[in-house]
């Protein structure tokens, strides 16, 4: 502790560890910090089963039907999810071209875009060119270009556009889904990049209380603990160790579900994702649904784990949540959260303290991504270059790093 870093990461939460890694490799010199006992924090994945029920205050043990309590390995923040069973759509023929159209579309060739101007033709207007309905419409928007609401149609075509050619790659990379996920829960994508770190020289410590941010004249200078002070130039944190400098946008209702059968009419699939688009639901917000099985380690034999989740619009939560539990009926025994969202107030400009987001309702990692690169500008004043990284894959997944 009692030494000087260049950055000290608190919160041991995918993005922190993200970041902390990130920094390591750039060579800066980081303690990375939890007042936890374990890695994930609120993305962390609680086994033995037996610990669930503990953090959800339920009565009693698991029944002897669940299996053995340490088969379980379940996420409290569900990401990276897998999908499956989408491709009867790719049938429709102007589907079908529209496909073909943003596949062909090159940023250094005009005549791609057929007379569009990609920076100032819509989303609307690119849909309305090829004859699209709703139902397509919704589906491109919300489960391939990833958008939470439908603000995006009246906005340039060119973001949409780039996030549906990503979709695309990703998909032709795997062959079945473009989403990974990790054997054995989300956890372990945190001490993954948490080795990263340790490998460039990173320091850990699990378990640490934080009793005080040190400032001086407005500007974060250490971290006490326990008596002692680490020395900082950067802070880089989750919202937990600084509400002062954050506000509360909103709150997210998860529900995870321990069922015995798949999702009906996924194909018996042992992994799937499934976004109810807001404007079918009469809400303003999307509702997201993720299964997955001990196909991954994360359940007994024969056992599978669906978490349902929204942004809380009502004073029912659980309620809200009604048209994604009936999928998933006949359910054995559901865990209820909900969970406030907060964002920075402090950018960091001065303090050089840097905060991340609250983790959002969604089933995969897009927002999550956006606010690492958004805190990486912060932090080191120039955009994150992803080519930089790539020779640190093996460091963190050894050969199999395309698995």
């Amino acid at each position: 502790m009692d030494e000087e870093y260049d950055v000290i990461v608190l919160g041991t939460g995918l993005t922190e560890c993200i970041l902390s890694g990130i920094m390591s490799v750039k060579g800066k010199k980081v303690l990375h910090m939890d007042r936890n006992s374990y890695y994930g924090a609120e993305s962390a994945s609680i086994t033995p089963l037996e610990d669930l029920y503990k953090r959800f205050s339920l009565p009693g043990k698991p029944p002897e039907s669940m299996g053995r309590g340490r088969d379980w390995s379940v996420d409290l923040i569900p990401k990276f999810l897998m999908a499956n069973g989408l491709m009867g759509i790719f049938e429709k023929r102007r589907f079908r071209n529209f496909l073909i159209f943003v596949a062909n579309y090159d940023v250094n060739d005009p005549k791609t875009m057929e007379g569009f101007d990609p920076n100032k033709a819509t989303m609307r207007d690119l849909y309305k060119k090829f004859s699209l309905g709703q139902d397509v419409m919704d589906f491109t928007g919300h489960a391939l270009a990833l958008y939470r609401t439908d603000d995006y149609l009246d906005q340039p075509c060119i973001d949409t556009i780039n996030r549906i050619k990503l979709y695309s790659e990703s998909l032709a990379r795997y062959g079945k889904s473009p989403y990974l996920y990790p054997l054995y829960g989300l956890g372990e994508l945190p001490q993954g990049f948490a080795r990263l770190s340790a490998i460039y020289g990173g320091t850990y410590m699990l378990n640490k209380p934080i009793e005080e941010i040190v400032m001086e004249n407005g500007k974060v200078v250490g971290v006490k603990s326990e008596g002692e002070i680490a020395r900082c130039k950067q802070l880089i944190c989750d919202p937990s160790y600084i509400m002062d400098r954050v506000s509360k946008v909103g709150q997210v209702v998860r529900i995870i579900c321990v069922m015995s059968h798949p999702i009906k009419n996924t194909g018996d699939v042992n992994s799937c994702q499934i976004i109810i688009p807001q404007i079918q639901v009469n809400r303003k917000h999307d509702i997201y649904v993720c299964m997955i099985s001990s196909a991954h380690n994360v359940a007994a034999q024969g056992k599978y784990i669906a978490i349902a989740s929204s942004v809380v619009e009502t004073n029912d939560p659980e309620k809200e949540l009604k048209p994604a539990l009936d999928l998933l009926e006949p359910i054995e025994q559901k865990f209820v959260s909900i969970s406030d969202q907060y964002a920075p107030t402090d950018m960091g400009k001065d303090s050089q303290i840097f905060i991340s987001r609250t983790y959002d309702a969604t089933t995969h990692f897009e927002t999550t991504c956006d606010d690492i690169k958004d805190i990486y500008k912060r932090v080191m004043g120039t955009e994150f270059d992803f080519a930089e990284m790539e020779r640190t894959k093996n460091d963190i997944f050894g050969d199999a790093g395309d698995q």
